[in-house]
């Protein structure tokens, strides 16, 4: 990264009110959070659904492989994969900021792998193809209103990344056009077939769920991994059996809607 970008980046700064710690990018939108008296409890909604591409393992494939994240945000996913599934972890974040404020106040594991480069280029240049079982994608500037990297180059380069059946969690924040668009790309690389999506939560964020060479379980199987899944990870706050309300498979590009 050269010295213009760094200096072009936004500040990372922090607030707390009741008990939890935010991660901000020079505004007021939350980047990231963390509870301070129980870090390990994965605190915002959409980063806890993040976490529902583990209905797509069988049980006994939990915590095998390596994780894969592209932006740090707070540190959640990291404390997570790292901690609780005892998962090898590679984080590629782009501001230095970041990863020295969730060193210092986010519990950020030392023996994750942290890489301070652009997430395209890393995935182009420098990531082993199919060497990854987890991939969580939480990309988005200081303004938040579109993720920074959505073209069909860059889902390429994750698809490329994952191991046959291995999974892509994508946080997608904004406008119904925006999701519309970022869903079509990410189907349109992956595949109609593998793409899911999760009910919006009510600040707007959208997951979506890819997966290379993956099987949807029969409902009775979903039900018992999601069970397992609130047993084994309880202390992580995870509530894996609402998930299975609110996934829903990709249905091909939606009319846009007119104009009132």
């Amino acid at each position: 990264m050269s010295e213009q970008e760094t200096f072009s980046l936004p500040e990372a700064t922090l607030s707390e009110s009741d008990g939890v710690r935010y991660l901000h990018l020079g505004s007021i939108w939350v980047q990231g959070a963390m509870r301070i008296r129980k870090p390990q409890v994965v605190e915002l909604e959409y980063v806890q659904r993040m976490l529902a591409s583990l209905l797509w393992l069988p049980t006994e494939a939990i915590g095998q492989g390596r994780a894969l994240q592209l932006g740090l945000g707070a540190a959640a996913i990291t404390r997570f994969t790292h901690k609780a599934l005892r998962m090898p972890t590679t984080v590629v974040e782009l501001n230095p900021q970041v990863v020295a404020v969730c060193r210092n106040w986010f519990h950020l594991p030392a023996e994750a792998d942290v890489v301070v480069a652009d997430a395209g280029r890393w995935l182009h240049e420098q990531a082993e193809p199919q060497s990854v079982q987890l991939l969580h994608v939480d990309l988005y500037d200081h303004e938040a209103a579109a993720p920074v990297l959505d073209d069909e180059d860059f889902y390429a380069g994750c698809r490329a990344v994952l191991e046959d059946g291995g999974l892509m969690s994508v946080n997608l924040f904004g406008r119904d056009a925006s999701f519309e668009r970022s869903i079509t790309r990410i189907a349109a690389v992956f595949g109609a077939d593998q793409v899911w999506s999760l009910r919006p939560t009510k600040e707007g964020n959208t997951v979506v769920v890819a997966g290379r060479h993956v099987e949807m379980p029969a409902r009775n199987v979903l039900t018992e991994r999601a069970a397992t899944i609130e047993a084994r990870f309880g202390a992580y706050g995870l509530p894996a059996r609402k998930w299975l309300r609110m996934l829903r498979p990709y249905a091909g590009p939606q009319p846009a809607r007119e104009a009132r």
